[in-house]
């Protein structure tokens, strides 16, 4: 099997990453924020706060950086990002320095596929967690090794219409904006690099389409605050084109708990699904 399960508990190499305010604007129109009055904190450094998604970036790296591990042996083409989340200990401060700890927390056994999890907390100048990260990296064609299937993904929306609906445009050139924010994958931006993976044109990264759905909540659910946001999981299930809509649908039936899954208005796909946000008291 290419992949040791030995690897479990195996720690990456700390990451570090230093972001002022420019960073926290240019993530904020890389998902779209800034079109109103209402979001013109997010963009313009006069009082400015950060978006809770940014929390995806310092950590970022460590999404391949398992590749190099001693019993890793795969073929990156392979790789998927098929899962997110994130959680937030406190507002993240509007500039800083931060240094992310990942470690491989568990491998699963998804029968086509491999999912490798991996966990990073992400900590302060001062060594005080600011927030915790988990990536699904899904290996496609590394499954079948008779490991744990891994927990059930839940956030399964009730069978009744959505309480709340928010639909957000996306640029044509919006993936040219997110990529600025440190994931330069080809896939999109090149067109050639998009059709060889079996793509009309370059498609919106998964994680800026969850910073999408984290803005649709935020205004119906969280007064457009960043600090009501606690935490949030999504799974990556279909590709959003630059230029579509994104539909965020919400179901609230616990308190503090809100159930989400967004399509595309055009194509009526659903590109996050099994998903939650949760709120701060």
């Amino acid at each position: 099997m290419p992949i040791d399960p030995r690897i479990i508990g195996k720690e990456l190499k700390p990451l570090d990453f230093v972001y002022q305010n420019r960073d926290l604007i240019l993530y904020a129109l890389g998902i779209g924020a800034g079109a109103g009055k209402d979001e013109l904190k997010f963009v313009y450094e006069s009082e400015l706060q950060a978006l809770p998604t940014f929390g995806v970036i310092p950590p970022f790296p460590a999404l391949s950086g398992f590749i190099d591990l001693k019993g890793v042996e795969i073929n990156p083409a392979m790789l998927l990002h098929g899962e997110q989340y994130l959680e937030l200990y406190r507002p993240i401060p509007p500039e800083g320095r931060v240094t992310s700890y990942p470690r491989i927390s568990a491998l699963y056994d998804k029968g086509k596929g491999a999912l490798i999890e991996i966990e990073a907390t992400t900590k302060d100048e001062r060594g005080d967690a600011l927030f915790l990260n988990r990536f699904g990296v899904f290996i496609r064609g590394e499954g079948g090794f008779g490991g744990e299937k891994g927990p059930d993904p839940g956030h399964f929306p009730p069978e009744r219409e959505p309480d709340q609906v928010v639909s957000l445009p996306t640029l044509p050139q919006q993936a040219l904006i997110y990529r600025l924010s440190g994931d330069y994958n080809p896939l999109h931006a090149d067109p050639d690099f998009a059709a060889m993976g079996g793509f009309p044109r370059p498609i919106l990264h998964g994680l800026c389409t969850m910073g999408f759905a984290c803005r649709a909540v935020l205004r119906a659910y969280g007064e457009n605050n960043p600090a009501n946001f606690k935490a949030m999981k999504v799974r990556f299930s279909r590709p959003v084109f630059p230029g579509e809509v994104i539909v965020t649908e919400m179901w609230q039936e616990k308190t503090g708990e809100v159930i989400i899954r967004s399509k595309t208005a055009e194509r009526g796909e659903y590109c996050l699904t099994n998903a939650a946000i949760w709120l701060n008291p």
